[in-house]
């Protein structure tokens, strides 16, 4: 089976690979040295109609087959995934430019959700609610919502179609992909591997556009989408949500995020150093759910920056294939110029930048140093704006009472991280804080089994989990008199 980039550069509706007459292509540069590494169509509202027309008639056919028999399709696309996850990683630090060991990870955890949701299906089960009328037999079902619109954004090209894409397909949804117009070979890959595991023509679709607006646009007006699945940033997820909403269809918004990262006087220094390092700089700051405002207790500022600091110093920067490399680019020159702008304003409001200097002048392309601010105040733009880039901004409390009234964002609440030895501690922040999913100790409280996502502007809905695929349903209920 050949995945590569050479065999991707078309668009893939109702089973067949389109765009040999396409005049207008999107050229794909890698961000690491900015050389084009090839082109996909730009397709329009012509396109977007067939895929939809496609999703709708392969639905009435995929949500009648049986969980078990969706299983086996699923199981088959992950068996692919795996024996060819070294293109597919290669596909991934060549268009998005993450270190080639993150790009393996990130096949990894898109793996596990395709399997997850291989036999979750099975697992979509219903309710006999006791009647108060004993000749009733009420019973409730669940089932696929319809037809699922997936945009995607380009920070981890192919597990956000996993991610999104297996459960609607495991519940009998079928998919119409958008991915960013940055990343779009990691989704054509995951195309090609679905069609090769088996699923019916017009079960996955990817469209790749400039005029997202126009077309996404078109894809959530039209009757026959009945779901949107979004990852991205806070600002494009409430303009789609609203078309979502005006025409009262079902979504699942994974949006941005401003994740404090809290360190009490009884943590563990080392480990709670190394999980940060390791989270925010991962994909060079570019996760959703990577520390943006690290609140250390002031009794431990010095030994705790002293340690992170000399860690920093040891991240290699440069080309994802280069194997001793640890960070790579950002993604594109606006992530740069937002980063940059950044720690301009904080270090102008009192911030000091301790690690970091202009990476443009030293790296060229699209690199950004591994970059440590302290004495950040609240009034900083990074400490509240989501800045998307590797920079650690540190601040300190005195009390309990002085951080629970800072650390919540205000319109943000996607992650949050604590770091203690007291478990009474832990519950209290727990309590206090407002976001979808915390880590207490843990640098990593992501994964297949457990609910993802975010309140406020930071998200609606989960994914993982049993939660994760009942996004992909709706109820139905039926009342029987016997």
């Amino acid at each position: 089976m050949d995945i590569d980039i050479e065999s991707l550069q078309k668009n893939f509706i109702n089973g067949e690979w389109i765009g040999d007459d396409t005049t207008s292509f999107i050229d794909v540069i890698n961000p690491s040295s900015l050389e084009r590494i090839g082109g996909v169509p730009d397709c329009g509202i012509a396109e977007a109609k067939l895929a939809i027309e496609a999703a709708e008639r392969a639905f009435t056919t995929w949500r009648l087959l049986s969980a078990s028999e969706r299983e086996i399709i699923l199981v088959k696309a992950a068996n692919i995934m795996e024996r060819e996850r070294e293109k597919l990683a290669t596909i991934i630090t060549k268009e998005q430019g993450k270190p080639l060991a993150e790009s393996k990870g990130e096949i990894d955890y898109g793996i596990d959700f395709v399997r997850w949701y291989a036999s979750e299906g099975r697992r979509l089960y219903g309710e006999i609610i006791p009647s108060s009328d004993i000749k009733k037999r009420q019973l409730v079902f669940r089932e696929p919502v319809g037809p699922t619109l997936l945009v995607s954004s380009g920070n981890d090209p192919f597990a956000m179609i996993t991610r999104k894409g297996a459960p609607a397909l495991a519940a009998g949804c079928t998919l119409v992909v958008k991915p960013h117009r940055e990343t779009p070979f990691s989704a054509l890959a995951v195309a090609k591997i679905f069609e090769e595991a088996g699923l019916p023509q017009g079960g996955i679709n990817v469209i790749t556009t400039t005029r997202s607006t126009d077309v996404v646009k078109f894809l959530l007006k039209h009757p026959g989408i009945r779901h949107l699945t979004f990852t991205g940033s806070s600002e494009v997820g409430k303009i789609l949500g609203g078309l979502a909403g005006a025409m009262v269809k079902s979504m699942t918004l994974e949006l941005g995020g401003h994740a404090p990262f809290v360190v009490f006087e009884d943590a563990d220094i080392s480990l709670a150093a190394d999980d940060l390092l390791a989270r925010k700089y991962t994909n060079a700051g570019q996760t959703c759910s990577c520390p943006a405002r690290i609140f250390l207790h002031e009794s431990i500022e010095k030994v705790f920056l002293d340690q992170f600091v000399e860690k920093v110093k040891k991240i290699t920067v440069g080309d994802g294939f280069d194997p001793a490399v640890t960070m790579g680019p950002l993604q594109n020159e606006g992530a740069v110029r937002k980063a940059e702008r950044h720690v301009a304003d904080a270090v102008e409001k009192g911030g000091q930048l301790v690690v970091g200097e202009k990476q443009k002048k030293k790296y060229g392309g699209n690199f950004l140093a591994p970059s440590v601010l302290v004495n950040s105040s609240d009034d900083m733009l990074i400490m509240q704006e989501e800045t998307f880039g590797p920079v650690a901004a540190f601040t300190t409390f005195q009390t309990e009472s002085d951080l629970f009234r800072r650390m919540n964002h205000s319109t943000y609440g996607l992650t949050g991280y604590c770091y203690t030895a007291n478990l009474s501690r832990a519950f209290s922040l727990i309590d206090n804080l407002r976001c979808g999913f915390i880590g207490i100790n843990d640098r990593r409280p992501q994964g297949v089994e457990v609910p993802m996502g975010g309140i406020g502007d930071s998200g609606i809905g989960r994914e993982g989990g049993h939660w994760g695929i009942e996004e992909f349903t709706h109820i139905k209920y039926a009342s029987i008199r016997v």
